[in-house]
């Protein structure tokens, strides 16, 4: 480890790697020891110093579409239904105010690793409370993210056979099988998720979210083309704030994707989150809105459904169905990211790239979501707990408390504006938590089941 690589952070929280160490007056930041600097450039050789295992390629563009791919995730399939319990004022005025807050969110996240110079949601939680926080951030991601992809796989698992069968005009019990889902799910695992997910960096995915972010606005514009009014089931409850609150996660993928950023500058990546989320800010309304008015209160939870009830053959609905299915597909290897990220933080905490290591855990993790998929799709219920849990501890809570622990006092008191802030942000997230836990449990006793939106 040479003392050279030292990671200077100015007060603007723009990064920069200066070689050739002076004296600590070199440091903006009186918060940070030279000890610490060092112990998060992992690369000891006398190359380039840079943050993580390689310097950022990505473009702004690329990287707009990966963090959007990342909040797009089935959140949009539940919207529709979330408007229908609300109305649209309501909806537009809640939406609005979770984008606000996501974006105010990630906001925090930034600022804390600008301060300390570090790129990742394990690193700062490290930096904040320990290994308890290292712990906490890598457990929640893990958690988040799993049941994110379990859920895209399972809608993999009951769309896609029925698509193919409308495709093929296939009779229902012919049983060939390739209309088996538990078939169709590890095809589609092997075939395209696995080796988009053993890529070395998310920036390669920018293409493949692009493509995957297109078909979502095929899905839009086809969803508003269509205006039948049918009378189908009536929805349930007030699922509606859970479903929004956590229709904007792409926490645990900021960071990483910071990380590749070419000529990164905090400004920049907040701009990046900005465009992203008021990217799907707007489809999100717009998806909701259409299949709101096509079919006013008689949603399902999920639009999909909805619509193939009225003509299983339909090709319009059977091309939207595909976009979504493959919007959903392309979706799972940039949420494995982070995951294989936390589990090597975790478990592996020193060791520099492996591929072995890289393809293994991609290997496990995809297996371990078909098996879920496939066998016990059941306990998927469960990740909906695990989803009330988590998201809020990755959107609220953590971005907060890291900052509040994280920015030095010096710079900002306990007292001050931000920190207040950060603090009444957190109790908001303690707010959400409770509320869509007692949502799930109420729900449960009795006796009607919905299903929660993945992202």
């Amino acid at each position: 480890m040479q003392l050279e690589q030292m990671n200077r952070c100015s007060l603007q929280g723009h990064c920069q790697l200066n070689v050739d160490w002076r004296p600590s007056n070199r440091f903006d930041d009186p918060g940070s020891t030279l000890a610490e600097n060092i112990e998060f450039l992992p690369n000891g050789e006398g190359k380039k110093p840079r943050f993580t295992d390689f310097e950022g390629k990505t473009s702004f563009g690329m990287s707009v579409f990966n963090l959007g791919n990342a909040i797009m995730g089935s959140g949009i399939l539940g919207l529709a239904y979330a408007m229908a319990n609300t109305g649209i004022l309501l909806f537009l005025f809640l939406l609005t105010a979770v984008a606000g807050l996501s974006c105010y969110s990630i906001h925090l996240l930034l600022k804390s690793s600008g301060v300390v110079g570090i790129r990742s949601y394990e690193q700062l939680g490290f930096r904040a409370f320990g290994i308890t926080g290292k712990m906490a951030a890598g457990i929640a991601i893990t958690l988040q993210n799993i049941g994110a992809m379990s859920s895209y796989l399972y809608i993999v698992k009951s769309e896609f056979p029925l698509v193919l069968q409308a495709f093929l005009k296939a009779d229902t019990n012919s049983g060939e099988w390739y209309l088996n889902g538990n078939y169709l799910v590890v095809l589609v695992s092997l075939s395209l998720i696995l080796p988009l997910a053993l890529m070395k960096q998310l920036g390669y995915l920018g293409y493949a979210s692009g493509f995957s972010l297109s078909c979502m606005v095929f899905f839009l514009s086809a969803v508003s083309i269509y205006h039948h009014h049918h009378s189908l089931s009536v929805p349930q409850t007030a699922y509606t704030i859970p479903i929004l609150a956590f229709a904007f996660v792409c926490h645990p993928e900021v960071l990483p994707i910071y990380t590749e950023l070419r000529n990164p500058t905090q400004r920049k990546m907040q701009h990046i989150s900005n465009i992203s989320i008021l990217i799907m800010y707007t489809m999100y309304f717009l998806a909701a809105l259409f299949g709101y008015l096509t079919f006013y209160t008689n949603v399902e939870a999920e639009l999909l459904h909805t619509y193939s009830r009225i003509d299983p053959y339909d090709t319009l609905i059977l091309c939207v169905r595909l976009a979504v299915l493959t919007a959903v597909t392309l979706t799972v290897p940039i949420v494995l990211f982070p995951v294989r990220r936390a589990i090597q933080e975790m478990i592996f905490p020193n060791k520099t790239f492996n591929w072995i290591r890289h393809v293994a855990i991609a290997v496990v993790l995809l297996t371990f979501i078909n098996m879920l998929v496939i066998f016990a799709p059941n306990i998927l219920g469960i990740f909906g707990i695990i989803g009330a849990t988590s998201a809020p501890c990755l959107i609220f809570i953590f971005p907060a408390v890291f900052y509040i622990r994280i920015v030095p006092k010096d710079k900002e008191p306990m007292r001050s504006t931000p920190k207040i802030f950060a603090a009444c942000f957190a109790g908001l997230g303690v707010l959400f938590m409770i509320m869509s836990l007692s949502f799930i449990i109420i729900d449960w006793t009795t006796g009607s089941s919905s299903a929660l939106g993945g992202h």
